[in-house]
């Protein structure tokens, strides 16, 4: 059945069994965040042991997610997305099996092979859906929804389990939803391809495996082993991206096309991206470890205490995506530059977290930023566009989203390890500086590529890709 075939009922169902998807990895990382503390006390590990539960499923995330998005394209997003289904479900029951922080970290990485085939393919999924651009906003905002919800139930139910059965049942969570979505999808989920999917690129598939994975490792474990024995790191990742940018423009049809980048919104929300979710990822490990290692709050009751950033995420991601669609990202972006910004100003300057009231202050200023900033970044990511790549834009943006999250968690935790641990004041404030200029960066990059200027490069971008695309046969993207 084609797409445009779908009847109204049918698309908001496969609208539905997408979201299912992106609760279940969502969930997974927010759930997590609150059970950190206990997992380090039962598995006997350091800050930068919880940094790699957290970082070996976002960065082998988002070296695969562009890989899946093409791979989707070519032989069968339905297909695809089951098998994402399958391994993450599988993975999940593996780490809730887990002996010790080795198998732990591992077993993550399993999770995140079966989320690299959810979240960007969904997506292609939901763009293919809904043709129109304003129904299609309004269904990313749902999508940007589901995060809200994730972040409003993980904290609360992460903070349950962990308190009343233990740390290893936040993983169980995953698997009754894991398999609705399975059956769900062989019944309802029609099947598409790209008309003119793109070849397997083995050797940019290594080089982003050794640019995020490199950097990763020197930001993480620079505080333990030093700098001098980081370095060669650092240097493995400087090639890679050089390679990176010498090697794909000379493919026909590389993993990370690097005409895409001659849009300024697609530019823009790939740098947005990477700073939203940079400050996500550091705002949720330091709350963590300062509610729970500080306050001395259990589990729950620091899930309860986040519990105004989840609810304004909530409330304000499907406001965002109606934003989107009838004026544009501009406002949005805006909002939320100036949300996150603020929020790691009163912690910086304000010292929020002496003042229950400023530090809930700082929580909804947070979730608000946090809601208006997802649907402007995967719009503009998937809009002008060929429909025939839209995997592989939109994995183009779930990589940024997962290489964010990665690098704050990197970050973050090698300045509290740096500064004695969580209790160090000096590197608090620098971890909240950072998460002000994340929020900065939101901002100022938003209100520079969201104007007509911005929009022209976008249009003459697409006018260049669609030409490409006619002049290339069919034929040649066959492997």
């Amino acid at each position: 059945m084609s797409e445009s075939a779908l009847s109204p009922r049918r698309r908001l169902l496969i609208l539905a069994i997408c979201c299912m998807s992106l609760l279940i990895v969502s969930l997974d990382n927010t759930v997590l965040n609150v059970a950190l503390p206990s997992m380090r006390e039962d598995l006997h590990t350091t800050i930068a042991g919880m940094q790699w539960t957290v970082d070996a499923y976002t960065l082998v995330l988002a070296s695969l997610l562009m890989l899946a998005g093409s791979t989707a394209d070519r032989i069968g997003r339905r297909k695809v997305f089951k098998a994402g289904l399958v391994l993450f479900t599988l993975g999940s029951v593996l780490c809730s099996l887990a002996p010790n922080l080795e198998s732990l970290v591992a077993f993550r990485m399993v999770q995140a092979v079966g989320g690299s085939m959810l979240n960007p393919v969904a997506m292609s999924i939901i763009t293919n859906t809904f043709t129109d651009p304003r129904e299609r906003a309004r269904a990313i905002g749902v999508w940007g929804g589901v995060v809200g919800i994730s972040m409003a139930a993980g904290p609360v139910v992460g903070g349950l389990l962990t308190d009343t059965v233990g740390w290893r049942s936040i993983f169980w969570i995953n698997v009754p939803v894991g398999l609705a979505a399975l059956l769900l999808t062989w019944r309802y989920v029609p099947e598409s391809r790209a008309p003119r999917p793109r070849r397997v690129d083995p050797v940019g598939q290594l080089l982003v495996i050794a640019l995020l994975g490199s950097l990763t490792y020197a930001i993480i474990e620079a505080p333990a082993v030093g700098l001098p024995a980081v370095i060669p790191y650092a240097v493995l990742a400087v090639l890679a991206l050089a390679g990176l940018l010498l090697y794909e423009p000379r493919r026909r049809e590389p993993l990370i096309d690097l005409r895409f980048f001659r849009s300024a919104p697609f530019s823009g929300a790939t740098v947005i991206a990477v700073s939203a979710f940079a400050a996500l990822g550091g705002f949720l490990f330091l709350n963590t470890l300062y509610l729970q290692d500080v306050r001395g709050l259990s589990a729950l009751h620091a899930g309860l205490f986040m519990l105004p950033m989840a609810a304004m995420t909530f409330v304000c991601a499907p406001l965002s995506g109606r934003l989107v669609g009838a004026r544009g990202p501009r406002i949005p972006l805006i909002v939320a530059g100036v949300s996150m910004a603020a929020c790691g100003l009163l912690f910086a300057v304000f010292r929020a977290g002496t003042s229950t009231a400023l530090l809930f202050t700082g929580y909804v200023l947070f979730g608000l930023g946090f809601g208006m900033v997802n649907a402007p970044i995967t719009n503009t990511a998937v809009s002008g566009m060929p429909r025939s790549q839209a995997g592989v834009a939109a994995a183009v943006a779930s990589t940024s989203r997962q290489t964010g999250q990665t690098l704050g968690v990197a970050v973050i935790g090698s300045v509290l390890a740096t500064g004695a641990g969580a209790t160090g004041a000096g590197a608090t404030t620098t971890a909240w500086w950072i998460i002000t200029g994340c929020g900065l960066s939101v901002l100022l990059v938003g209100l520079a590529t969201s104007g007509p200027w911005a929009r022209a490069t976008a249009e003459r971008t697409a006018l260049r890709l669609e030409s490409a695309e006619a002049r290339v046969p069919a034929d040649s993207r066959r492997s």
